[in-house]
């Protein structure tokens, strides 16, 4: 990786020329995919990137640039580029700390499970997958993702940090012969390959299968105005698209949020609280420190309804005057860091999904959600719902599709009057101005008591 010399270098360069801040991203990425089709392995992807990412701040301003070389000239080159020409303050001495790594791997891709292992724990999902009737297909496809990060900043951090990200997508297709549909269900971890492993393999395949066979079966969904009960896990998707964003200074700092100026104030029900936690032991979401160097940490967004905090990178406690959290985070050195989420669930509540059903006279469960759209700054959402369920004097009566979920972020917090308590968490990516990273998104069943659904009318 890089040596403390240079990076020392390259800072006291970029504080020479005028910058009140230089920090260093050095990252080395390792990858290896494998894609399962057909009962068998049909491809296998991997390779190696290595770059560093420099920022300048400049009062408030930032400029970023990136370099695929470790030459001291090379990159005292760009951190001229970057240069404004003022004269200002000397570094502080980098002092390397240690962290405690909270995540550890026993087979990352720095130790590898073999790949015929791997080819007969897939083969397995497939097989239990395809026992159960009309199941046609089953896709699944494994990523796995080593990266090391050192960062450097003016300050005098010397940090270094090893992440192994591993994570399963699984697909089930179910055919009657005239129309086919999909279950699906992903499982990511902060740990490696032995997290797969220890994966209850017939719950795996049951569950993808029987989602595959519900939706087959499924109904044109009634449109309307009514209330909906959405599970837990991905159902969680909702409150981090449409509200979850509205938190992080990127948004805030601009102004650009409509919760900017609402720390204190209830924004939700108070049955909601919320939470950004990247300390979760080996959940995909979680980091021992973020990109910028910061240890990660709990962060209460809301408490029974009050709005308590943002997600605060280092630019962003620069303009608004909160502290980090620990939220700075970048796909990789391609990209400066900005707030970004970790973890983040609606926290459980105590009521039960038996008294959530008979509250509802008509209405929606929706037991599994999909991808959607949201229009920064308002929170307003459009999501899919791949399964769900019709409710009818409190009772499950059939499943339907093409479901959709209307509303505003805002508006659904104080919605939701109802949270029980079987609280799961489910992987994704989430894509923003620093690009795409792993998070985690997560609830308990809840109800929202008026909510516009898109269906048949």
């Amino acid at each position: 990786m890089l040596e403390t010399s240079i990076a020392e270098s390259v800072i006291s360069q970029g504080l020479e020329q005028g910058a009140n801040f230089v920090d260093l991203f050095v990252e080395q990425q390792r990858t290896k995919d494998l894609n399962w089709v057909n009962r068998g392995i049909k491809d296998v992807k991997s390779g190696t990137d290595f770059g560093i990412g420099i920022r300048a701040v400049y009062g408030t301003q930032v400029v970023y640039g990136y370099s695929n070389s470790i030459q001291k000239d090379d990159l005292l080159n760009l951190i001229k580029q970057l240069g404004s020409g003022a004269k200002t303050a000397q570094p502080a001495p980098l002092i390397p700390t240690k962290i405690k790594n909270r995540n550890p791997a026993t087979h990352g891709l720095n130790k590898q499970i073999d790949l015929k292992q791997q080819e007969e724990l897939l083969s397995n999902i497939d097989e239990q997958t395809r026992s159960h009737d009309n199941i046609t297909q089953v896709e699944l496809i494994t990523s796995q993702r080593w990266q090391q990060v050192q960062i450097f900043n003016s300050e005098g951090l010397s940090v270094s940090d090893d992440r192994h990200y591993t994570i399963l997508r699984t697909k089930a297709i179910a055919s009657d012969g005239s129309k086919q549909a999909a279950g699906r269900k992903s499982y990511g971890y902060l740990k490696g390959w032995e997290a797969i492993q220890e994966l209850d393999i017939q719950q795996v395949a049951d569950h993808i299968a029987k989602q595959a066979r519900v939706i087959l079966q499924a109904e044109p969904c009634p449109a309307g105005s009514m209330p909906v009960i959405i599970d837990n896990a991905f159902g969680g998707v909702i409150f981090h698209e449409a509200c979850g964003h509205l938190l992080e200074t990127t948004a805030v700092a601009k102004q650009a949020s409509v919760f900017h100026d609402k720390i204190g104030q209830m924004i939700a029900n108070p049955v909601v609280s919320a939470v950004d936690d990247g300390t979760l032991p080996g959940h995909w979401g979680s980091l021992n420190i973020d990109d910028e160097g910061c240890p990660t940490q709990r962060t209460q967004l809301i408490k029974n309804g009050k709005l308590t905090s943002f997600l605060v990178d280092k630019i962003g406690a620069l303009k608004t005057g909160y502290e980090p959290t620990g939220s700075g985070r970048r796909e990789s050195y391609h990209f400066a860091p900005a707030s970004r989420m970790r973890n983040t669930f609606i926290e459980p509540g105590t009521d039960s999904m038996d008294d959530m059903l008979a509250s509802v006279d008509y209405g929606i469960f929706a037991k599994s959600m999909g991808g959607g759209s949201v229009m920064p700054g308002t929170g307003e959402f459009n999501f899919a719902v791949e399964e769900a369920w019709l409710i009818e004097k409190g009772k499950l009566v059939k499943p339907v599709k093409g479901a959709t979920l209307i509303g505003t972020g805002p508006d659904i917090l104080n919605k939701i009057s109802m949270v029980s308590d079987n609280f799961e968490l489910a992987p994704g990516m989430c894509g923003s101005v620093s690009g795409s990273i792993p998070t985690t998104v997560g609830q308990a069943a809840l109800k929202v008591d008026e909510i516009l659904v898109g269906g048949q009318v």
